[in-house]
């Protein structure tokens, strides 16, 4: 039997433990800092100049502007620590999957797809 995730959310900010990999193509929040911990598992995170790959008990911080994306290993498990607007911005993608529509809705978000 799987433990229910863990999720929290407050005000400023949620804690959602996930699993699976963020967006393919990088693309970076303008206004909102995001970070991830790895309770499992690790997660490769790729920047404009660089690669990271963050194993359980790292903790990733990525300050807003800096672009990024990550991909998860099978076995990944990790919180991720998100602010309000980051967390609509993840819903919508979730509630409108047209490849063609994701440019505008992280525009929405004050964020954009740079790739």
């Amino acid at each position: 039997m799987n433990p229910v995730p863990f999720t929290a959310t407050g005000n400023s900010f949620a804690i959602h433990e996930w699993r699976g990999s963020g967006p393919a193509t990088l693309h970076v929040h303008n206004s909102d800092d995001e970070a991830w911990h790895v309770l499992e598992g690790e997660l490769v995170f790729r920047y404009a100049d660089r690669t990271e790959i963050a194993g359980a008990g790292t903790t990733v911080f990525v300050p807003a502007g800096v672009a990024h994306t990550y991909t998860a290993g099978a076995d990944a498990r990790y919180l991720i620590v998100l602010t309000p607007r980051l967390r609509a911005l993840i819903a919508a993608l979730q509630a409108d999957r047209d490849p063609t529509h994701q440019s505008e809705i992280y525009q929405r978000f004050d964020s954009e797809l740079l790739e």
